[in-house]
């Protein structure tokens, strides 16, 4: 579905397709435990959000050097461009990779050499979050964000990923309070495996302006009624959710109600490598599944933008929301 949007909930490690896995596996010498591309791509059946991220780390030894990085960001622009995606806000995980001798600046630099052709290359603008391991400890993040210092001119925000479960975002209290303090923008993942606590302890200890997933806070109508009052927006990602089974099957999503609540909701595709489709694809499986109209479609896509951090440029925002506006399904 091409309509105009921005991709706010985007994992760059989670692009990485089992054919340019086994293209830069050859390229760095890296034997992966699979057969062809056929055998990987069976491995992506994933019993919950663990199951995920064992793989997920895994095929990250692939990523080496400058040019592995800028060819995963190119290869997701690309689809990306096809699907309509014109801005996107992209997390990376450094801790992934310095805990295997990848050092920052390989990682910043090679993004960064996609990113900054991207608009001319692809049509879409770029903004960069650096994203913290929620399941490595608290100093783990603080010594990130210095290492990060060199480098802050790329990277727009900050934000906190993998396993929910057993580690609150209180957790990273200092970490964030350093990150305001630099001036950087900041989200987390709560409420997708957290309870919806999670989500309130996000907002109130870390101060996020954005909530990734943010599924579970249906199951607190006081949250709902802050979120909606507030104007907190949500990334969404409907495909993710089923193959992660935090919900049983996308007809079951609560989407539509948290549409008809007020929530600020928008739609993205996660880790699209793993989860069965790109940004455009999540729209057309809710459009299909779900029953949404082309009306409720616009505004998924107007929320995107509207969330999108993008305050250093108005008059772009602007003209994403026109283009949103004018687009004929």
């Amino acid at each position: 579905m091409s309509l105009p949007k921005a991709e706010l909930h985007l994992h760059i490690e989670g692009t990485l397709e089992p054919e340019l896995a086994f293209e830069l596996a050859a390229r760095n010498g890296v034997t992966l435990p699979y057969a062809d591309t056929d055998a990987l791509r069976e491995a992506y059946r994933f019993e919950d959000l663990q199951s995920f991220l064992n793989l997920y780390y895994e095929l990250m030894a692939v990523l080496r050097t400058e040019r592995d990085f800028a060819d995963l960001a190119d290869a997701y622009l690309t689809r990306a461009a096809a699907q309509g995606v014109r801005h996107v806000e992209m997390f990376f995980d450094p801790q992934a990779h310095t805990a295997r001798g990848v050092a920052m600046g390989t990682v910043v630099e090679g993004l960064w050499r996609a990113l900054e052709k991207s608009e001319e290359n692809h049509g879409i603008s770029t903004r960069l979050i650096m994203c913290f391991l929620r399941d490595e400890s608290a100093a783990s993040a603080m010594e990130t964000l210095q290492a990060a210092r060199p480098y802050l001119d790329r990277i727009t925000g900050i934000g906190l990923d993998s396993a929910e479960v057993g580690h609150p975002p209180v957790k990273f209290r200092e970490v964030y309070e350093a990150a305001a303090e630099l001036g950087l923008r900041r989200v987390a993942h709560a409420g997708e495996e957290g309870p919806p606590e999670y989500i309130t302890e996000a907002l109130d200890v870390l101060g996020v302006e954005r909530v990734d997933h943010g599924l579970r806070c249906m199951e607190d109508p006081d949250l709902v009624e802050r979120l909606v009052r507030e104007r907190i927006p949500l990334t969404l990602c409907p495909l993710s959710n089923v193959r992660l089974r935090t919900v049983d099957t996308l007809a079951d999503h609560p989407l539509p109600a948290m549409l008809d609540a007020g929530l600020l909701c928008t739609v993205n595709s996660d880790d699209p490598a793993y989860f069965g489709g790109y940004a455009g694809d999540n729209f057309e499986a809710v459009h299909r599944t779900l029953g949404l109209s082309e009306e409720r479609l616009r505004e998924l896509a107007r929320n995107s933008f509207t969330a999108s951090f993008l305050e250093d440029d108005e008059e772009r925002r602007a003209r994403y929301l026109a283009e949103v506006d004018a687009y004929e399904f």
